[in-house]
């Protein structure tokens, strides 16, 4: 986009670019689902460069990192080359009659052990960073339970034993692990407690995919709109000339 000159006409590519930005600024977690639906729309109705350009003006590039300070650190954007080989912050997590629970930014160790007696945790990987490609997870439910939830791109090996209890995963989601995901092994035993494992998307990720679900419904509609009129215009056009025939 030439923001040297604002009053040059956009294109549909120019506009289209916009939207895709849009997209990811709401999967990112940058705007809310109001305002991506107010800028989206703003975009798509844009003339020139000048309209378009503040609509993305306080929006860094996609995967972006913006440190808030130097001690702060990265978020998990940016793909899964950089949310690997980072230094663990957490190599276990142990309950006795409690809890425990790991979300957000954190980097899993290698080799993590989770306890529960009588107790609950939940390990979150859906925003985590990794020691390395491959992490092996050891949970040990007894009387209690162990939740671990993974993103659907990630590549993840159940093989844990339940005796009086259930080792598994659930929750499918459509699409296959990302080749460049790294590889988590989750095993150990559920002793009259239950270790699961849930695929699911992140909230962001969720809106992003209701927001195109509904940007694409309006496009339908558009397109079915502009056939109507289209036919409309040459059934008069016909009926015009049927006229000056007579």
């Amino acid at each position: 986009m030439t923001r040297d000159l604002p009053e040059m006409r956009a294109s549909d590519s120019e506009r289209e670019r916009v939207a895709e930005r849009l997209r990811e600024a709401v999967a990112e977690g940058r705007l809310d689902m109001e305002e991506f639906g107010q800028r989206l729309e703003a975009a798509y109705s844009a003339r020139t460069h000048g309209e378009l350009t503040p609509l993305v003006r306080d929006l860094p590039a996609a995967g972006t990192v913006v440190p808030v300070d130097a001690a702060a650190p990265a978020t998990a954007a940016g793909g899964w080359t950089e949310r690997i080989g980072r230094p663990a912050t957490s190599k276990g997590a142990f309950a006795f009659w409690g809890g425990f629970r790991r979300r957000g930014t954190w980097t899993v160790a290698r080799r993590f052990t989770a306890f529960t007696l009588m107790g609950g945790g939940e390990l979150d990987l859906r925003d985590a960073r990794f020691e390395d490609r491959e992490t092996v997870i050891t949970c040990f439910a007894i009387m209690g339970g162990v939740q671990v939830v993974v993103p659907p791109e990630l590549h993840v090996e159940v093989k844990g034993i339940g005796l009086l209890g259930g080792f598994g995963e659930h929750g499918s989601v459509d699409g296959a692990p990302d080749p460049s995901a790294p590889r988590v092994i989750v095993k150990g035993l559920a002793l009259m407690g239950g270790v699961g494992v849930e695929r699911k998307r992140t909230k962001a990720e969720r809106q992003r995919l209701k927001a195109e679900r509904a940007e694409r419904a309006r496009l339908e509609k558009d397109g079915r709109k502009g056939r109507g009129h289209l036919g409309h215009g040459g059934h008069q056009g016909g009926h015009g000339h049927k006229e000056l025939g007579d």
